[in-house]
């Protein structure tokens, strides 16, 4: 029996056995609470750390009973506080017993944001989706032919599908620069902006391989010549501590369901002051009104949340808010700490197994990637065999962990004990 199966054996036979003993509860709801009982044992906690569980949080993500889940840049894992958070969402809208619930999570989740990320809240937007802020922008803008957008090839694909129909609809010039060693300098985006680029985009973290930039110099970059600077933080919210204030990028959006621990369909955007006043809604709802006038006539708001035109999704903003609570228990800066150490530790490893590293040396973030040089199906059974979860880019040829707070050094050598054993 391999592992993967003999932990599933272990964790259904003690469920079962403990399902005939009277009182004992294995599953299902809570109706009559907000909170499972005994839901504190759950929560994070600084005294609860050890080798096995450097941040305490372990007990926190039952994914950790089955899985060696190196995986959280594809999707992150419920943590047990906001699987009962949703399940309080769905109990209540099931009993309607509190309508004011879901306005109450979605002021929470925007504070929580706000103070996390240092953003004001009239600057923070709840999309349905990343994708939408850079359309959003897009469509804000005056575009005229022989404009020009600079990314570069680290990108996720959304926004090559964004240009590309962009470049065939006004006429503008997309500038995609290659990777070298994979990372992408300042100085290569300056060799390629001149006074006619509109925009840099860049995905703050890369999906591919974890490189991440320099926002502040690649913002600087922007402004000398008169252009905007927008950055996917899919993968870099909630993997280190910043304030986007500081880092003087002009956008930034990242959906909740990975590296915030909480679902699709809630993403955060974030719009700096004093694009407000010109980066208008691409289209319009009950949402945005703020004042109803004589006539079928209205005042619309005019801060960030003039982009929600609809009512929100409720069951992933109560998800965001308890990810945000539990995320600021933790700590963004012990996150960061155990992750980028952990990643580092995994990156070392690979490297003296003979993979041919994508990710460089020395970078901050929690995603190693590599080309393992392997069968890839065969590698992929031996890891479920061993419960090792990873992801699979450009055909199989590119193997990218990412290394996440409930992760430890045994998911690690889980990992590289596969791999050396194909070697």
């Amino acid at each position: 029996m391999n592992r993967l199966n003999r932990r599933r054996f272990l964790t259904t036979s003690a469920a079962a056995g403990l399902a005939t003993i009277p009182g004992i509860r294995t599953g299902g709801a809570y109706p009559e609470s907000r909170e499972r009982p005994g839901a504190d044992r759950h929560l994070p906690s600084a005294k609860n750390g050890s080798d096995d569980d450097p941040l305490g949080v372990r007990g926190s993500f039952p994914v950790t009973d089955e899985l060696a889940y190196l995986n959280t840049a594809s999707v992150g894992p419920l943590p047990v506080p906001v699987r009962d958070a949703l399940h309080a969402y769905a109990d209540n809208k099931m009993r309607r017993r509190d309508a004011a619930a879901g306005r109450e999570a979605i002021a929470g989740a925007r504070s929580r944001f706000s103070d996390m990320f240092g953003a004001d809240e009239d600057e923070l937007a709840f999309l349905y989706a990343t994708s939408g802020a850079e359309n959003i922008i897009v469509s804000a803008m005056e575009w005229q032919a022989g404009d020009n957008v600079v990314v570069d090839e680290l990108h996720f694909v959304t926004t090559f599908v964004l240009y590309r129909e962009l470049e065939r609809r006004a006429g503008i010039e997309l500038r995609i620069i290659p990777s070298r060693d994979g990372v992408v300098t300042v100085d290569d985006f300056a060799a390629r902006t001149d006074q006619r680029t509109r925009l840099i985009s860049v995905a703050w973290v890369s999906n591919r391989n974890g490189f991440r930039y320099d926002l502040p110099a690649l913002a600087d970059l922007a402004h000398a010549h008169g252009a905007y600077l927008f950055a996917d933080a899919i993968q870099a919210w909630g993997t280190f501590p910043t304030n986007l204030h500081d880092e003087g990028v002009d956008f930034a959006c990242g959906n909740g369901y990975k590296w915030l621990h909480a679902d699709f369909g809630c993403a955060p955007f974030y719009v700096r002051r004093q694009h407000l006043e010109w980066l208008n809604a691409d289209r319009y709802g009950h949402r945005q009104v703020a004042e109803t006038l004589p006539g079928h006539r209205f005042r619309l708001k005019t801060s960030a949340e003039k982009l929600e035109y609809a009512n929100p999704a409720y069951g992933p903003v109560t998800a965001l808010d308890a990810a945000l609570e539990f995320l600021g228990q933790v700590g963004l800066d012990r996150i960061a700490q155990h992750t980028h150490s952990l990643a580092a530790e995994l990156g070392e490893g690979a490297r003296a197994l003979g993979m041919r590293m994508f990710t460089p040396p020395n970078n901050p973030s929690a995603i190693v990637s590599f080309h393992h040089g392997l069968d890839h199906e065969r590698l992929g059974r031996a890891l479920a065999d061993e419960g090792v979860a990873v992801t699979f880019q450009e055909d199989g040829k590119l193997l990218r962990a990412a290394v996440g707070m409930f992760n430890n050094r045994d998911d690690v050598e889980r990992l590289l004990g596969v791999i050396g054993g194909l070697v």
